[in-house]
């Protein structure tokens, strides 16, 4: 497939997990990449698998908590073409229990950072007649489970958000959509804790990476020319029970 060739693709988080995941299966499909995280030594490791497959690939290190890092992450990524939100942490505990410099980090990290870089670089999508943008969400932003409203609460924003840029880019041909993935197997450290939520998923198992992957490129590109402003839930059936 090379239905992004001549594209170039900016993904945050991408140095490990879903965003690697992703950044492979945009390569594959003929994009040029721009890893994004803070790890330069993994990031540099993506970038090596990357050109494997006979793309661009480069990394730049920024923390998007800070938005004059992100202006400089915009600046030398240079012209995007679709782009990838999808950097983001987590907090986990009672919601009396966070203290307001973890629930500003949450907030910072999972929405304040997609507002951002989204709104540097869709206008300049805009311009240029066209482009995609491809929000990470997360089931918690529609299953209520305890010790999880922070991050379900950014989750949710991301798909609100999602919505309203759809309704203001479409008209420029700016596609925004985003995905829900379930539990994903993304660290080694929780493993147990996401087979936890087996019984609970139809398909009776956790994803791989590279299935949420391969759904973002596929949103990414031509083939998906008419799905515009949904968040598709890549969890196995999770949030249909």
């Amino acid at each position: 497939m090379s239905d992004l060739t001549g594209k170039t693709a900016l993904v945050t988080g991408a140095t490990t997990g879903i965003g690697a995941a992703t950044a492979r299966a945009l390569a594959a499909q003929g994009a040029d990449v721009v890893v994004h995280g803070r790890d330069v030594e993994r990031g540099e490791g993506v970038v090596r698998d990357l050109k494997a497959s006979h793309v661009d690939a480069r990394f730049i290190a920024a923390d998007l908590r800070d938005p004059g890092e992100i202006a400089r992450l915009v600046g030398e990524a240079g012209r995007i073409d679709v782009l990838v939100n999808n950097a983001a942490v987590g907090w986990f505990g009672p919601s009396a229990d966070i203290g307001l410099d973890d629930y500003a980090r949450v907030f910072e990290s999972n929405v304040r950072s997609a507002y951002l870089l989204t709104t540097a670089l869709a206008p300049l999508m805009v311009e240029r007649g066209g482009g995609a943008v491809v929000n990470v969400s997360s089931g918690s932003a529609v299953i209520g489970q305890a010790y999880d409203s922070a991050y379900a609460a950014t989750k949710a924003a991301v798909s609100s958000l999602t919505r309203s840029w759809a309704v203001e880019y479409g008209a420029s041909n700016v596609r925004v959509n985003a995905v829900s993935p379930g539990p994903v197997y993304t660290r080694k450290e929780i493993r147990e804790l996401l087979e936890s939520h087996i019984p609970d998923i139809p398909l009776g198992r956790v994803a791989e990476p590279a299935e949420i992957g391969e759904v973002i490129a596929f949103l990414a590109g031509p083939r998906a020319s008419y799905i515009h402003g949904t968040t598709i839930a890549v969890d196995g059936g999770r949030t249909v029970v």
